[in-house]
């Protein structure tokens, strides 16, 4: 793959609970829901597990995600194609936190922040 290595590290103070966080991440109609416009592969799975596959994108841009692990505060998804590399998703009551690394042509900083802020913003309207 060509690109550049990047790591990026962020967490969050958010105001809902570990179950709402976990059901935000792990259920596609919930992150469907916050992470538009992206567009996702279907049918997706309805529960995130490890073995799941399912692709998103932008446009032409398209990124496999394999669940490697999941449990109810934990996430680690295999990235291939326009990111070829790791997103981990770790949370608990009020927080959230992620780390992505991988290497793509893509400025995953901007991307990842922005979906952190989209999860937040998501989470702040369902309460």
């Amino acid at each position: 793959m060509l690109g550049t290595f990047q790591q990026i590290y962020l967490r969050l103070e958010i105001e809902a609970t570990a179950t709402e966080v976990s059901r935000s991440l792990l259920h596609a109609e919930a992150f469907q829901a916050w992470l538009r416009p992206q567009f996702f592969s279907q049918p997706l799975p309805t529960k995130l597990e490890p073995g799941s596959v399912y692709r998103s994108g932008f446009g032409p841009l398209q990124i496999r995600h394999q669940v490697e692990s999941t449990n109810d505060h934990y996430l680690r998804l295999l990235l291939s194609g326009g990111v070829d590399g790791v997103h981990e998703w770790c949370w608990g009551d009020g927080w959230v936190q992620s780390k992505l690394e991988g290497v793509s042509l893509l400025p995953l900083r901007l991307g990842h922040t922005w979906s952190l802020m989209q999860l937040r913003q998501f989470l702040k309207s369902q309460r």
